[in-house]
């Protein structure tokens, strides 16, 4: 019998909370981005950003995020499909890590339009 709408929608959450735990636990890339994440994230209470501007930085964060997932997963199939060194496989790998360099860019330029101000204040 076919399951439910709802029930596959919570298997699909269930699965999308597995591979997020994966990401964390094993990708040092991951592991860096969440400390800074979590700097960010205490930074924002600390000098008392809007609401606009947390929108921006969730907004960054979750790009990271997910950028560097797809990242991790792109990888991880070309990896398995060609395991030695392939220039073409190369190739794909570098632009997924070109897409990371974008959205790391980004994140970073909000963080100083959002920080930068504030921080000189503080001098």
């Amino acid at each position: 019998m076919k399951e439910s709408f709802i029930k596959n929608r919570l298997h699909s959450i269930v699965y999308a909370a597995r591979g997020a735990y994966y990401l964390i636990k094993t990708e040092a890339s991951i592991q860096a981005q969440f400390i800074i994440a979590g700097l960010t994230i205490v930074a924002g209470f600390y000098f008392k950003i809007s609401t606009i501007e947390w929108i921006f930085q969730i907004m960054a964060i979750g790009s990271i995020f997910a950028i560097e997932g797809a990242n991790t997963a792109i990888e991880k199939l070309c990896d398995f499909i060609h395991p030695d060194h392939h220039e073409r496989i190369g190739f794909i790998k570098d632009i997924a890590a070109g897409a990371v360099l974008f959205s790391a860019t980004a994140a970073i330029i909000v963080g100083l339009i959002i920080y930068l101000p504030k921080i000189i204040l503080l001098f």
